[in-house]
């Protein structure tokens, strides 16, 4: 197969999912004539807006609705008001947020990545050993990026700390998830289109993983415990926001306890450090 008709199914793949988000929203003659990269922000846009809160309200109304006082005691549910705030933020920043995932597809149609159209141009077992490869590559990357943005004291003064004043049980919910400085939350999943450069990637895997990121995001700020190993849970992660120097992996533990920053959620004796 030539490589522009090779490319070209990257396109038809890109189209289809646009199809699916702003043929069912708008009429094709209001968004088809947009340029593709305009198509695929606004499109990025609208699904991540309905994720995020679809995820936060459903999970917001299950742990302090349907289970009250169940996994988290009254006294740790967020106001309304810190809980708006985030999704203030979240909104202002959302806009950004898109143009991360626009970026990596136009390079894809490009052809300048790995990444490959159809799991049958290798085989399974090829596909899930390029996407573990690829899922530590972006533990690894997330990691270090988060890390750094702390360490680098102009990086967290102007950046990180907006994410940082949900510092308490009682400030922290899924929807301060996505509450970032717009730079900030980019430079955190930049790793996901690094790595398509490094690893051999399926196109379609890798824009699933990038909307996974919001709904773990939301999951990992709601204050449950879940006691997984070794998934790093929401419980590591309020650690990380009580002592600002532990925990700063993304989905597992590996890359703090390999790095010496690891610290679970029942060791409360540096908490407040």
């Amino acid at each position: 197969m030539e490589r522009v008709e090779y490319l070209q199914q990257f396109v038809d793949e890109t189209d289809w999912y646009n199809g699916i988000v702003l043929g069912r929203l708008l009429r094709e003659s209001i968004w088809r004539p947009f340029p593709r990269p305009l198509q695929s922000w606004l499109r990025n846009y609208i699904g991540g807006t309905f994720l995020y809160f679809a995820s936060g309200f459903l999970w917001c109304f299950y742990i302090y609705y349907l289970k009250h006082n169940v996994y988290i005691p009254k006294d740790a549910i967020p106001s309304y008001r810190a809980m708006k705030l985030q999704i203030i933020v979240a909104m202002k920043a959302m806009p950004w947020y898109c143009v991360l995932p626009t970026v990596s597809e136009f390079m894809v149609e490009s052809g300048w990545t790995r990444c490959y159209s159809k799991i049958s141009e290798l085989s399974w077992p090829m596909y899930i050993v390029y996407l573990i490869i690829y899922l530590v590559l972006c533990e690894f990357g997330i990691y270090w990026m988060h890390r750094e943005l702390h360490d680098i004291k102009p990086l967290y003064k102007y950046l990180h700390a907006t994410h940082h004043i949900y510092n308490k049980q009682n400030t922290l919910s899924p929807f301060a998830g996505l509450a970032f400085h717009p730079l900030d939350g980019i430079l955190q999943a930049a790793p996901h289109v690094i790595c398509l450069f490094i690893v051999p990637t399926h196109f379609m895997t890798h824009i699933m993983l990038l909307f996974c990121e919001a709904v773990w995001t939301a999951n990992i700020h709601d204050c449950i415990h879940g006691k997984i190993w070794p998934v790093m849970g929401a419980g590591y992660h309020t650690v990380h926001h009580t002592t600002y120097r532990h925990n700063y992996g993304h989905y597992t533990i590996w890359m703090d306890w390999m790095f010496g920053t690891l610290r679970g959620p029942e060791d409360d004796s540096e908490k407040g450090e």
